[in-house]
């Protein structure tokens, strides 16, 4: 099967929740067919994508460099693009050239499938190529919009994020029902799609984690240690540490006085570091070149998110390594886990900040939500299977293609050969 991937975001360094799903899927994909991979991104000085044309049969890619969005090219930009029908964050990166490259591309190729990954992309893809298409949707992209319009207190803001969320449900809604097929990563995910699209053509795959790389280490963890990891660039991730910061590790503290907050992560941004100049309890790392030494020295992995959808990969890695993981319940959305035997789960401030403590508290119990986590993902959660069930899906939708294809051409010929009738 050949096929043409085109992405947003980029694929490496792996240091996202995105980046990595398609990353470990189409490594394994790789392996068996030939992919053409496109994609778009934030142009950076070390640049590493180069290094992945000898993984894929062709690597096309379109490095960008848009505004800052605290610039004043940046806020012109977006007024610019306010009373468009686009969401900004789409307009941002998307250009009518990778559009025009794709369809010149097609032309040339004869493609038997198409992924758009992430809804991001689908601006720059051909939708009237006639090649089966899959659009891989790794959240419910409007579902963030909407959740920080909700947590959101600044008015200003507050329009900010309705504006995207109405202009980004519009997006889902369109290029969903003209995909011959949705994927998405949770269940939630996929009945959000089925409003939109045919059930039969959405399909849930599930989250994957590689269990050989993140490995317990316990002979790394250090008493009272709290973890969070995540791109802080990532505007969920920086909620969720700024209300722990503030909401629910004082309440730690009480009980817990020696406790320590680790936020690891690439681009925490300057009021993040400032929550970290101000309490000397509260250490944020900035990029890592590994997050593996500071998870292992972690008692507890935290996930205190307030706004998100899809799935955490993060969540799964830290299960992998054997970690005691409390969560919102959105944090854990879309995952298997089951609250009390391999997670604990808390919404409220005062219920998170009880279970942190309680596990702090308590080794035992902490190493027996930690053993059942890595179990559960060991069984049943390798990217391998992951990429397989990808497969299989791919194989059908193209069969299920070409089958309405032969269906049409047949349907065309028999009118074609209709006796004509005098007038």
């Amino acid at each position: 099967m050949k096929i043409l991937w085109v992405k947003s975001g980029g694929l490496v360094p792996p240091n996202t929740g995105g980046k990595i799903r398609s990353y470990q899927i189409l490594r394994a994909l790789s392996a068996r067919h030939p992919i053409t991979v496109a994609l778009f991104y934030a142009a950076e000085k070390n640049d590493c994508h180069a290094k992945l044309e000898s993984q894929f049969a062709q690597l096309i890619r379109w490095p960008v460099k848009p505004p800052d969005r605290g610039s004043w090219a940046g806020r012109a930009a977006y007024a610019r693009n306010f009373l468009s029908a686009q969401p900004h964050s789409v307009v941002r990166f998307c250009r009518p050239e990778m559009l025009r490259d794709l369809r010149l591309l097609i032309n040339q190729e004869k493609f038997d499938l198409i992924v758009c990954d992430f809804v991001l992309a689908a601006p720059v893809v051909p939708w009237n190529a006639d090649v089966p298409k899959v659009l891989f949707t790794h959240n419910v992209e409007a579902t963030i919009w909407r959740r920080h319009f909700e947590v959101e207190r600044n008015p200003a803001w507050k329009v900010v994020w309705w504006r995207e969320y109405r202009t980004t449900l519009r997006m889902e809604r369109k290029y969903s029902l003209l995909a011959d097929h949705v994927l998405t990563v949770s269940e939630s995910d996929r009945q959000y799609f089925c409003k939109f699209s045919d059930a039969a053509k959405t399909t849930a795959i599930a989250t994957g984690v590689d269990t050989r790389y993140f490995q317990p280490l316990p002979a790394m963890e250090e008493a009272n240690n709290l973890v969070f990891t995540g791109s802080m660039d990532w505007r969920p991730n920086e909620d969720a540490i700024t209300f722990f910061a503030q909401t629910i590790f004082p309440k730690i503290r009480q009980s817990v006085p020696g406790a320590v907050l680790w936020v690891v992560g690439r681009s925490p941004s300057a009021a993040v570091r400032r929550m970290a100049e101000k309490e000397p309890n509260i250490k944020v790392t900035g990029t890592v070149e590994d997050v593996r030494p500071y998870m292992g020295r972690g008692s507890v992995y935290v996930v205190p998110l307030r706004v998100g959808s899809g799935t955490r990969l993060k969540i799964f890695e830290a299960m992998a390594m054997g970690k005691a993981v409390v969560s919102t319940k959105i944090g854990a959305e879309g995952l298997p886990v089951t609250h009390g035997k391999d997670v604990l789960l808390a919404d409220e401030p005062d219920d998170f900040a009880e279970h942190v403590v309680g596990l702090l508290q308590n080794e035992s119990r902490r190493h027996e939500l930690g053993s059942a986590a890595r179990n559960l993902v060991e069984q049943h959660y390798s990217w391998e299977r992951v990429a397989k069930d990808c497969e299989a899906i791919f194989d059908r939708v193209v069969e299920e293609y070409a089958e309405k294809k032969a269906l049409k051409i047949g349907l065309s010929k028999s009118i074609a050969e209709l006796p004509q009738v005098d007038q």
